[in-house]
């Protein structure tokens, strides 16, 4: 198993049906921890939604499941959190945040979190 990797997931849902959902229980199950922040507070298997930006320290991987437009007000609270990387999913490209991670010193990949863990890559 890799060194578990602190991860917050961005645009986390309590819907089943959601990447992100998805990506929160095979993260846990990896076990990597889990900070997950969503529209609505709820909850993941024993993982919870938050609507906050908490202050998190050690962070390694942030993964984005929310559209362009939607990640702008995250933009800071991203930055802030001195991530070694930042996935975008699919259908979360996003050429200023990734111009942004540069210039900070953070490494943006445009991948799937969901493939990256069942391909060993995470």
């Amino acid at each position: 198993m890799s060194t578990p990797k602190l991860t917050v997931v961005i645009g986390a849902s309590e819907n089943p049906q959601r990447y992100s959902f998805l990506a929160v229980n095979r993260l846990r199950a990896g076990g990597h921890p889990v900070v997950a922040i969503g529209k609505r507070a709820g909850q993941i298997g024993d993982t919870p939604i938050t609507k906050e930006h908490p202050a998190v320290e050690g962070v390694d991987t942030v993964t984005l499941y929310l559209n362009p437009t939607l990640q702008q007000e995250y933009y800071d609270y991203i930055l802030g959190l001195k991530p070694k990387r930042i996935i975008f999913n699919p259908g979360t490209e996003n050429t200023e945040l990734i111009a942004l991670a540069r210039e900070n010193g953070i490494e943006p990949k445009e991948a799937c979190t969901l493939v990256m863990l069942s391909t060993g890559q995470f």
